[in-house]
C-alpha cells in the first residue's frame, strides 16, 4: 500500500489513509514507500502514526537510500524489510530482507531465485556478487527509461502474452528489442554457470 501518487498527502494524512484501509480490509498489509513516483516519502512521523497497526507486516522500500534500509533495520524490525530497488537487492538481503519484489522476475524467474537462494538460503554472498555482477546490464537497461516498454517485451522473449504498452509511451523499437533479447541471453548463460559452478573452474 502505497502513498496515493500526485497527492503529496503529510505524514499524517498518509497514515489515516493506511488506517483506513486496514479497518476496511483487515489483512496483512505491505506499505511501499517510493518517493520519486509518489511525491512523498514514509518518514519517521507515518510510522511513529501507524505503529498500533498490527496488520503492517511488511514494506517494500524503493527509495534508493539504503540509508533507510539501516533504519528501518534498526528501529522498525517489527516490519519485514523487501527489496524494491533492484540493483540494491544484494545489499537489501545483507541487511536481512527475506523479500523481492522485482520487476525482471517476470521474464527471468530463475535468475533472480539464483539470487535470492545465493543470499537469503545458502547465506553465500559471494556468489551473490558474482550473480548480481551478472544481472547488473539488465537492471541498468530497465532503468533506461522505458521500463514498462522493458518488461512487456521481456515478457513476450519469455512466452508471455503481455499486450501493447498504454498512452503515451510506446513500445521498443528494433534496437532496443535486440538490445534486450542479447542482454537476456548472456545474463541466462552465465548466471547457470555460476550455479553450476563453472564460473571459478
Amino acid at each position: 500500500m502505497g502513498s496515493p501518487p500526485c497527492a503529496l498527502p503529510t505524514s499524517q494524512e498518509n497514515a489515516a489513509h493506511v488506517r483506513a484501509i486496514d479497518q476496511a480490509a483487515g489483512l496483512p498489509i505491505m506499505l511501499y514507500n517510493y518517493p520519486a513516483r509518489m511525491g512523498v516519502s514514509m518518514d519517521e512521523a507515518f510510522f511513529d502514526a501507524v505503529a498500533d497497526i498490527g496488520n503492517i507486516v511488511a514494506i517494500k522500500e524503493s527509495s534508493g537510500d539504503l540509508g533507510r534500509v539501516h533504519k528501518l533495520v534498526q528501529k522498525r524490525p517489527q516490519i519485514a524489510l523487501s527489496c524494491g530497488w533492484d540493483d540494491q537487492a544484494l545489499e537489501f538481503f545483507a541487511w536481512g530482507a527475506r523479500s523481492w519484489v522485482c520487476a525482471g522476475s517476470n521474464f527471468v524467474p530463475q535468475e533472480h531465485i539464483a539470487l535470492y537462494e545465493a543470499c537469503v538460503i545458502e547465506k553465500d554472498f559471494d556468489k551473490g556478487r558474482r550473480i548480481m555482477t551478472e544481472m547488473l546490464a539488465l537492471m541498468d537497461f530497465l532503468e533506461g527509461g522505458k521500463f514498462v516498454q522493458s518488461i512487456k517485451f521481456g515478457s513476450e522473449l519469455a512466452g508471455l502474452r503481455a499486450g501493447g504498452v498504454r498512452a503515451p509511451l510506446q513500445g521498443l523499437d528494433s534496437a532496443e528489442k535486440q538490445a534486450l533479447e542479447e542482454i537476456v541471453t548472456t545474463l541466462k548463460r552465465n548466471v547457470a554457470s555460476i550455479i553450476a559452478g563453472k564460473d571459478r573452474v
